[in-house]
């Protein structure tokens, strides 16, 4: 009896074994798509920590680098990432999330040092790794009522959107005042990165209501395209911490 030699599997046939792609219902191309998407959608984390991070000095007046953390941040989440999928097989992205890093930034280090604040860190990621291990965490989590999960979703969710309004110049800070933040620069949104953030909304959504496959990304990368003729024209530049009221507040798009 004789056998018929199969022919040599191609890397894409072997890549799609190995993570078992088609047979989690998926594509190559799809994956490919998300993992763009996943990205374009995350990275505003790694100017968003160091901002949060880097901006505020401990009880000695000790401050963490910017560059140093964005580097960090960038780091930790792309070898966490790459690990969970070439380990675990699954396509999911870790990075560091909001919450905790503000609460260090404005609670802790204003009583211990940086140093001590990240040791502080080290044992809280010990103990939930414990947890996890022993199933505990699955049993605290349980426990957990779903209207508060909800609830810690949603305001996670507010917190992110709110840094967003305030980047895109649509809410501003009144400094000591009464209220803390009062909408666009003296109760006026004519700005052009205002503008910007209007129309690169609108367009998301309608992307996202008409279920067009990678709306975010189309919408990430046209908004991207639409800032970047708007600095040509305008010439608004940065910023500049306020100096510039109207102008670009994390990075000038050109």
């Amino acid at each position: 009896m004789t056998t018929t030699p199969t022919a040599p599997r191609s890397f894409r046939e072997r890549l799609d074994g190995f993570f078992e792609i088609s047979k989690r219902g998926s594509t190559v191309g799809g994956e490919v798509r998300g993992g763009l998407v996943t990205f374009v959608a995350m990275a505003y984390i790694v100017i968003l920590n160091p901002i949060i991070l880097s901006g505020s000095a401990d009880v000695t007046g000790g401050e963490l680098g910017f560059a140093q953390v964005a580097a960090v941040t960038a780091l930790t989440a792309g070898v966490m990432t790459i690990l969970f999928g070439l380990v675990a097989r699954l396509p999911f992205a870790f990075a560091a999330g909001l919450g905790i890093n503000s609460f260090l930034a404005v609670s802790v280090v204003g009583q211990v040092t940086w140093a001590e604040a990240m040791g502080l860190v080290v044992i809280n990621g010990l103990i939930i790794v414990l947890l996890a291990a022993t199933g505990l965490r699955a049993m605290i989590f349980n426990a957990v009522p779903i209207q508060l999960k909800i609830a810690i979703t949603v305001g996670i969710g507010l917190f992110i959107a709110f840094i967003g309004f305030v980047d895109a110049g649509f809410v501003r800070s009144t400094g000591a005042g009464s209220p803390p933040v009062g909408l666009g620069i003296e109760g006026s949104v004519a700005t052009v990165p205002t503008a910007v953030f209007v129309i690169s909304l609108l367009l998301t959504g309608v992307l996202v209501a008409r279920k067009i496959k990678g709306a975010l990304l189309i919408g990430i990368v046209a908004s991207t395209i639409i800032a970047i003729i708007a600095e040509a024209v305008f010439k608004v530049g940065a910023s500049n911490g306020g100096e510039n009221p109207g102008g670009w507040n994390l990075s000038v798009p050109t």
